[in-house]
């Protein structure tokens, strides 16, 4: 048969998932930004990081140096970062989770666990155990494509979206696959800027909740 026209298959709510938990244990609401519409089956990345962080001296320090702009990058967590000086020049840097990130000095910049900044020295200089306390801000707690490239928390994968969701124009509230569940690894949706060996990466992530692609 000539002329005919042919039919192409949209991409249906839920028709990536193999198999999942018993009621809705697999699923959650999720609110959906980015200013996109995503199709059911993308990768989702979760906002918890802020762009924003402000340093604050831990009670009264004998030095008078000061903080410089505080970069907020890829690998950051929400919470506060803990600065203490075992001298008049060095000080070290732990993350939220307690764990010790690197060592700094005073005048040269310091970048490890996802935060970087300047603490100049001042005309005092600082003391052992002089501390200043890091803030970084939560993020919105919103899901959007999952992209490597992000550095608000977005970088890592955590969902896979149930159905179509247009937020274009407004975030939109919507389904996600969050835990336990088969999903069809053909069928998953991905930013086109992601790459083969990211997806293999991501999908290993994936695995770690739960989800397994096949």
């Amino acid at each position: 048969m000539t002329g005919q026209i042919p039919l192409y298959e949209q991409w249906h709510d839920g028709g990536f998932i193999v198999s999942e938990a018993n009621g809705h244990r697999s699923r959650d609401k999720a609110t959906i930004t980015g200013s996109a519409k995503l199709l059911a089956g993308a990768v989702l990345g979760k906002q918890t990081t802020g762009a924003t962080a402000a340093a604050v001296a831990l009670g009264t320090n004998a030095g008078n140096g000061t903080f410089g702009t505080i970069t907020v990058g890829a690998g950051a967590l929400p919470g506060v970062y803990d600065v203490e000086f075992d001298s008049a020049t060095n000080f070290i840097v732990s993350a939220p989770n307690g764990l010790e990130i690197g060592h700094g000095t005073t005048g040269a910049v310091f970048g490890a666990g996802g935060v970087g900044f300047t603490i100049t020295a001042g005309g005092t200089a600082f003391a052992a155990a002089d501390s200043f306390t890091v803030t970084v801000a939560e993020g919105s707690g919103k899901y959007v494509a999952y992209l490597p490239a992000a550095t608000d928390g977005s970088q890592v994968p955590a969902a896979i979206l149930f159905s179509t969701t247009d937020a274009t124009l407004a975030d939109k509230t919507s389904a996600i696959i969050s835990r336990q569940a088969e999903v069809n690894a053909s069928e998953l949706v991905w930013d086109a800027s992601v790459t083969a060996p990211q997806i293999t990466a991501a999908l290993a992530t994936l695995a770690g909740l739960g989800i397994i692609a096949r």
